[in-house]
């Protein structure tokens, strides 16, 4: 594939070249495009899902895996409840801690 234009072609899709040249899209940031960056182009929602098909068709025959967006991990730590003060043996009834059994 020499450039976008001909990609879109191969897919049917040949009259979004020119929104695809416009907005600087060629193949080096193909694998980079998400569904919202193709509506935002003006691309229908059935093409928008048939493109990125094809680019996951794409990464697949290069024998890699589609580049989605990585979750950065949060700096702030979960803060956790804080401990009860109060011990297992506080919760039980007096006669059971001591060993006693009243009647």
């Amino acid at each position: 594939m020499q450039d976008i234009a001909e990609w879109l072609e191969k897919l049917g899709m040949s009259e979004y070249a020119e929104r695809f040249t416009e907005n600087r899209i060629d193949v080096s940031v193909l694998r980079d495009l998400t569904d919202q960056d193709l509506k935002d182009l003006g691309v229908v929602l059935g093409d928008r899902r048939k493109m990125l098909r094809a680019i996951a068709a794409l990464d697949g025959a290069l024998g890699q895996h589609p580049q989605r967006p990585r979750r950065r991990p949060s700096r702030q730590r979960r803060r956790r409840a804080p401990r009860q003060s109060q011990s297992f043996l506080a919760c039980l009834p007096e006669s059971k801690v001591s060993g006693t059994t009243s009647r």
